[in-house]
C-alpha cells in the first residue's frame, strides 16, 4: 500500500493480515534476516573446528533451533499484518533474541547453555504472551495462538532443563525439545479441549511465504560466500588458494542454480495451485531445513580447504564426510522440495547423492582439493541434467497432489 494511503493502526482491530495487506516481504523482514548470517556462520565454523558425529549432532541441534525461530516468525508475519506497529515491535524483539542465541552458539553446549535455551524459550513464549491479548477481539485467532503457546510451554521444560545438565544429557533433552516443537506444527498444534488448529486458520499468502523461504536460502548461501571472501588468510601456495577459491565459488553458484531451477521459481505458483495450502506449511520448513543444513555443511567444507594452515596430502575421512556429505544432504532436501512442487523427483537428484557417496572412498587417497572438485563435478552434472530436461520443452506447471 502506498505511504499516502496508509491508515493509522486501529487498536480495536486485530493485527491479522487482510486482503489489503501487502503480499510482498517488508524491509523490516529483510533487516530481521541479517542476524541469521551471524548464526549460520558460527554454526558452520564450529562444525569445521572439530568434525565428528558428536559435533555434527550438536550443530544440527543448534541449526534446528535457529531455523525454527525464523520459521515461526515468518509464519507470524504471514498470518498477521507486518505493517502494524505491534507486529513490527514483535519482529524486532525476536531479532534481539536470535542475536542473543547467536552469541551463545560457540559455547551453547558449555557454560552458555542457559543463555541459548533461555533466549529460545523467551522468543516463543514471549510471542504468545504478546499475541494472545492482541487478538482478543477474534476468538478463533486467539485460540490458535493459545494452542501454539501451549506447545512451546511444553517444550520449554526440556529446553531449560537441558541447560543445567551435562553435555550429553543436554543433547538428549534438547533433541526432545526440538522434536516437540517440530511435531507441533506438523500436527497443527492439537491441545486437549481445544483440538487442532483448523486448516482454515492457516490462510497463507503464497507470494510472501515463498519469498521468505527463497530469501533465507540466499542467507545460507551468504554464509558460504563469507567463508570464500576471507580465503586468502592462510599460507597456502598461490595455486592452491586460487583453485580452492574457484572450486568454492563455483560450487556456491551451483547450489543456488539447482535450488532456483523451476521448483524454487514456481513455489508461489505451487502454493496457489493446491487446494490445501497448509500442505506446504507442513512440509516446506522441513525440506528447506535439509537444504540449509546441506549448505551449512558445505560452507564448513570451504572453511577446511580455504583456512586450514597446511592442506593434508590425503583427504581425511572426516573432511570427506563434510565436503561430500553437505552437497548430498542438500540434494536430498532438494529432491523432497521438488516433490512438493511437481509431485515427482528427478533421477538426477538421486543420482547425484549416489555419486557423492561413491566418491568418498576414492578421495581418501587423493589431496583434499579432490573432494571439493568431486562435489563440484557432481553438482555440475545435476545442473546440466536440469538444463537438458527443460531445453526445447514447454514451461512446466506445478502439480501438487
Amino acid at each position: 500500500m502506498p505511504f499516502a494511503q496508509q491508515q493509522p493502526d486501529n487498536p480495536r482491530r486485530p493485527p491479522t493480515r487482510s486482503s489489503t495487506t501487502t503480499r510482498r516481504v517488508t524491509l523490516l523482514e529483510l533487516f530481521f534476516d541479517l542476524v541469521y548470517v551471524v548464526a549460520l556462520a558460527l554454526i558452520s565454523r564450529g562444525l569445521a573446528e572439530e568434525i565428528n558425529w558428536h559435533q555434527a549432532g550438536q550443530a544440527l541441534i543448534l541449526l534446528g533451533a535457529v531455523w525454527w525461530t525464523w520459521t515461526i516468525t515468518s509464519l507470524v508475519t504471514d498470518l498477521y499484518d507486518p505493517e502494524r506497529t505491534e507486529i513490527k515491535a514483535l519482529v524486532l524483539a525476536v531479532m534481539f533474541g536470535v542475536l542473543l542465541m547467536a552469541s551463545a552458539i560457540p559455547k551453547a553446549f558449555g557454560d552458555r547453555g542457559l543463555t541459548f535455551a533461555g533466549a529460545y524459550v523467551a522468543i516463543h513464549l514471549g510471542r504468545g504472551l504478546f499475541i494472545i491479548p492482541a487478538v482478543r477481539n477474534d476468538p478463533q485467532v486467539q485460540r490458535r495462538a493459545a494452542r501454539i503457546f501451549c506447545w512451546f510451554t511444553l517444550s520449554a521444560v526440556p529446553w531449560i532443563g537441558g541447560a543445567f545438565v551435562s553435555e550429553d544429557a543436554r543433547m538428549v533433552l534438547w533433541l526432545l525439545a526440538l522434536g516437540i516443537d517440530y511435531l507441533g506444527l506438523r500436527l497443527s498444534y492439537p491441545v486437549p479441549g481445544l483440538g487442532s488448529v483448523p486448516a482454515a486458520l492457516f490462510k497463507l499468502t503464497a507470494e510472501h511465504l515463498a519469498e521468505r523461504y527463497q530469501q533465507f536460502y540466499t542467507i545460507a548461501l551468504g554464509d558460504a560466500i563469507l567463508v570464500i571472501g576471507i580465503a586468502y588468510t592462510t599460507n597456502h601456495s598461490e595455486f592452491e588458494d586460487a583453485m580452492a577459491l574457484l572450486l568454492a565459488f563455483a560450487t556456491t553458484l551451483l547450489l543456488w542454480r539447482i535450488y532456483v531451477h523451476k521448483a524454487g521459481e514456481l513455489l508461489p505458483v505451487a502454493i496457489k495451485a493446491t487446494r490445501r495450502p497448509i500442505r506446504f506449511l507442513n512440509t516446506s520448513p522441513y525440506t528447506h531445513l535439509l537444504m540449509v543444513a546441506g549448505v551449512v555443511a558445505t560452507a564448513a567444507g570451504f572453511e577446511l580447504v580455504l583456512h586450514t594452515y597446511t592442506l593434508p596430502a590425503r583427504t581425511p575421512p572426516e573432511w570427506a564426510s563434510i565436503m561430500l556429505g553437505g552437497p548430498a544432504l542438500f540434494l536430498v532436501g532438494r529432491a523432497l522440495f521438488e516433490r512438493e512442487v511437481f509431485n515427482r523427483v528427478s533421477w538426477s537428484r538421486l543420482g547425484g547423492v549416489v555419486a557423492l557417496l561413491a566418491a568418498v572412498p576414492a578421495v581418501l587417497f587423493l589431496p583434499a582439493l579432490s573432494a571439493a572438485l568431486a562435489a563440484l563435478l557432481v553438482l555440475a552434472g545435476v545442473a546440466l541434467a536440469d538444463l537438458r530436461h527443460t531445453r526445447n520443452r514447454p514451461p512446466e506447471a506445478p502439480m501438487p497432489p
